[in-house]
């Protein structure tokens, strides 16, 4: 994951954008997300990214590539497993839901909505992470951690999405590459 970072500081500085204190780098290959403070590796979790090819293009489902920044965070305080629908808390956990509901891909526990930061590849017009939707977030099929099976955001298991939320700011970067 270290050559990852050394690429998302790289980018940072291609782009003119001072590096965060905070940086997550998504290896789609790995499926594995780092968690950079200060340049040193805190902590990896095993992520699913999408089961489509990665694709910064509106309406393919896949994981667009690039640096990014955290827009927004979202549900903090909710507890563990709580599904979101349009960025708002149901109430209900995942397993309080129909068996058919549950075989979704859910998004559950905390949201992390990515913008990109390169226009032309993954900000405005058709390739906009943000117009897209694209979060890092818990799921409710974490049996699946580790291989790809999301519909372009990046999953987290529910304990480790409190645990990164917790961790970063609006604004970190986020960088991911295949």
């Amino acid at each position: 994951m270290k050559d990852s970072f050394e690429r998302a500081i790289e980018k940072c500085n291609a782009l003119g954008f001072k590096p965060t204190e905070r940086v997550i780098v998504v290896s789609i290959a790995q499926q594995r997300l780092g968690f950079y403070r200060d340049g040193q590796l805190v902590k990896v979790f095993v992520v699913s990214t999408s089961l489509r090819p990665p694709s910064n293009v509106k309406d393919s489902l896949g994981t667009p590539r690039g640096l990014h920044t955290i827009a927004e965070r979202i549900g903090g305080g909710a507890p563990p497993g709580i599904v979101f629908n349009t960025r708002v808390s149901t109430g209900q956990h995942f397993s309080e839901l129909s068996a058919t509901q549950q075989e979704r891909n859910l998004i559950t526990t905390r949201i992390l909505w990515l913008r990109g930061l390169e226009p032309g590849h993954n900000a405005g017009g058709n390739v906009d992470t943000y117009a897209r939707y694209v979060y890092i977030h818990g799921t409710n099929r974490e049996q699946l951690l580790g291989s790809p099976a999301s519909s372009g955001c990046v999953q987290m298991g529910n304990l480790d999405m409190i645990e990164l939320a917790e961790a970063v700011r609006t604004g970190d970067h986020v960088w991911i590459e295949d």
